[in-house]
Parts: C-alpha cells; structure tokens; sequence
C-alpha cells in the first residue's frame, strides 16, 4: 500500500511539472511575439490568447498581466498614429486586467504598479491639459510606488527615461536628460534577472533604440 501510495504521489508531481512546462512554454511563445507585433489587429490576437491562457490558468497572474501589457502597447501604437480620443479604451482594459493580476499576485507587486502607470498616463494623452491633474498624478503615484518595491528594476528606469524625454522643457521635460536616463536603463538592463523565464523582462530593446537613434 505504502509503494502504491509512494507512485501516486511521484505520478501526481510529474504531471503538475509536465502541466507547469507545457505552461511555461505556451507563454513564452506568446510574450515573444509581442516586440514583433506590427498592427493593432496582431496586437489584439495576442491579447485575446493571454485572455484565453488566463482563464485556464486561474492561479497564475502573468497571463492578464501580459494582457494589461499589450493593451497599452495598443494604446500607444493608437497615440503614434493620433488616434488620441481612443487611448482611454485601452487603458481601461487594461486596468480591468491589471486588477485581475493583483488579486493573485498581491498589491506590492512592482511590475503591476509600474503598468497602472503606464496605464494612467495613456488617459492622460488624451487630453494633457484636462487629466494632469487627475491621471496624470496616478501615474506618477503608481510610479512611486513601483520603484519603492523594486528600485533597481530597468523597466521603472526605461519608463522615466521616456517621461523626461518627452516632457516639453517649459514643464520640466530634457531630451539630454531624458538620454541620460535611457543609458542608465540600459545598464540595468544588463545587471537585472528576471525572477523566472517568463516573467517581465521587456524594455531592453526600446533603450537601445533611442540610445543607438540617437547617435547617429
């Protein structure tokens, strides 16, 4: 009986670690697509798949955390296009995902305040001069918040590069600083490991791609 029971339980951990990879392995196929998506339609294909993983996968917080994510690349490729009065939309599923992954993974979760900032932000462009005030500072609350849990994050520092960067200097904004900022992201960048392979670990690129556009 014991040997019997001995089995089960060497079976049981076996299919939860053939069930943890085949997991694994469809989330990373699917977050490796999200720097090569090139149209909003691709963009929302992606975000229906973690959608789809999310619901089988109810324990886990990545996959509505990477579809947080993909609205608000959405969302920017929108704002890039001018699409302004269709940014808040975004956002705000993205949010609806943002609270589905803080339910499992907690509030002191670094990578989720850091997307409610980016998330706030994208409802402040749509109207500046209007949300400053209101989303505007959530954003930077979020930010706040973000960096008190997880300082030397190169996302965080990738995400202030971009505000200091884009801000008009009248209203505290330097293109110098702001480059300055990226090349500190980026150093980060080659220090910092990810907690597992499939957690967040984009941004990388996006540095380099001011920093190198910027020489020449």
């Amino acid at each position: 009986m014991k040997k019997y029971l001995l089995t089960f339980a060497l079976s049981l951990i076996s299919l939860t670690a053939f069930a943890q990879t085949d997991y694994e392995k469809v989330m990373s196929d699917k977050i490796a697509k999200i720097e090569n998506c090139k149209s909003l339609d691709e963009f929302q294909t992606l975000a229906n798949d973690f959608d789809r993983i999310g619901k089988k996968e109810t324990k886990e917080w990545l996959p509505a955390y990477y579809a947080a994510f993909v609205y608000i690349q959405k969302g920017r490729m929108l704002m890039r296009d001018g699409k302004m009065s269709e940014l808040s939309a975004q956002a705000n599923i993205a949010e609806k995902y943002l609270d589905q992954a803080e339910s499992i993974a907690g509030k002191d979760n670094a990578e989720i305040h850091l997307l409610r900032k980016m998330s706030y932000s994208l409802k402040m462009m749509e109207n500046p001069t209007e949300r400053y005030m209101t989303d505007g500072m959530k954003a930077m609350e979020e930010l706040r918040k973000a960096e008190s849990l997880d300082p030397g994050n190169p996302r965080i520092a990738l995400i202030k590069a971009e505000d200091t960067y884009f801000t008009p200097e009248q209203f505290g904004g330097s293109k110098t600083k702001g480059m300055e900022q990226f090349k500190d992201a980026l150093a980060k960048f080659t220090t910092y490991s990810p907690k597992s392979k499939i957690a967040p670990n984009w941004g990388k690129a996006e540095a380099e791609y001011f920093i190198n556009g910027a020489a020449k």
